[in-house]
């Protein structure tokens, strides 16, 4: 093989290692582009899940809300007034039904894309949520009793609903046993998703990418 044919071997592979490189580059940027949209996407809604928390667990309610309550078969007035009560949880909750659902599925891609670790506070936020809702039901049942056998016996009753009630209603604690988590989860999912946003274009996101 003479000169000649040995350049343009060598143009052949420096050719096809151009390409193969263009595709990848592409292959990467595109990839990039789809992990930023996604936490631009999940960051928003954390956002809109945490205004929805604030507003399930607002203290303040309207008769309206309750008006489609309708009394079961077998329950006396305390029982029904009581399930009532707590409904309202379940009337807002059904409000976003659709925006938490839709952020619970959301975590799948983010575990594909961004890492199983840091989808974390997509679990973190479901629990707080089936938290709020799991205190309702326990209040509906707890607002209902009346007569106990010994003071001890309505001390624990006491302490049991004032518990719930502090999940069920914002501001009602001088301690409030959710907001503070939920503002944890939103900080720890904006470093997260700040980090892949800003991480455009940098050397530090071309040095650390995901391959």
């Amino acid at each position: 093989m003479d000169w000649t044919e040995g350049l343009k071997q060598i143009g052949i592979l420096v050719a096809a290692l151009v390409t193969v490189y263009g595709i990848d580059s592409w292959r990467r940027e595109h990839a990039g582009k789809r992990r930023i949209e996604l936490a631009e996407d999940s960051l928003a809604l954390f956002y809109e899940a945490a205004d929805a928390i604030k507003h399930i667990r607002h203290p303040a309610s309207l008769s309206r809300e309750t008006a489609a309550v309708e009394r079961g078969d077998d329950e006396n007035d305390a029982e029904y007034e009581g399930r009532k009560k707590a409904s309202v949880v379940f009337v807002r909750y059904n409000q976003y039904k659709e925006l938490f659902g839709k952020l619970y599925a959301m975590r799948y891609r983010f575990m594909a894309q961004i890492g199983k670790v840091e989808a974390k506070p997509f679990d973190d936020l479901h629990f707080i949520v089936i938290e709020i809702t799991g205190a309702a039901r326990a209040l509906a049942r707890l607002w209902v009793r009346d007569q106990f056998r010994t003071d001890q016996r309505w001390e624990q009753h006491q302490k049991q609903v004032e518990k719930y009630e502090a999940i069920f209603w914002e501001g009602l604690a001088d301690e409030d046993p959710i907001n503070p988590r939920v503002a944890a989860v939103i900080a720890e999912i904006e470093a997260t998703c700040q980090s892949v946003i800003s991480g455009k274009g940098t050397l530090h996101a071309f040095l650390n990418w995901r391959i």
